[in-house]
């Protein structure tokens, strides 16, 4: 299984990014979809998740309502729709896959954001 995260980049305070995560190596029906993060000096946080088969979604509070997580099945792909970018949401973002009911054991790579003042 691969996950190959992208979209990361520079953007200013109110400003938008669309990360992606391409998925491979096998279906992922059945399996939950993840974001997570990581500030300098912070320890790792839960961003957003999705339920690929169902589309259920879920979001830490500091995102609600500014974050979109979605996929897409045909590309077997998940995004994370950005908006109102804060500062503080200056991080490496990983996307992340486990089987519903079950912790994230397939990883990423980051991709880094950065969001200016």
């Amino acid at each position: 299984v691969q996950l190959q995260a992208s979209g990361g980049g520079l953007e200013q305070t109110g400003g938008s990014l669309t990360l992606s995560c391409a998925a491979s190596g096998r279906t992922f029906s059945g399996y939950v979809m993840g974001w997570f993060r990581q500030a300098p000096g912070k320890e790792r946080e839960f961003v957003a998740r999705i339920n690929w088969r169902v589309g259920t979604t879920y979001y830490a509070d500091s995102v609600e309502g500014r974050f979109t997580i979605s996929r897409d099945n045909a590309k077997n792909t998940v995004y994370l729709q950005m908006n109102s970018l804060k500062p503080e949401d200056t991080a490496v973002y990983y996307c992340a896959a486990g089987r519903y009911g079950s912790s994230y054991n397939y990883w990423g790579q980051g991709t880094l954001v950065t969001v200016s003042s």
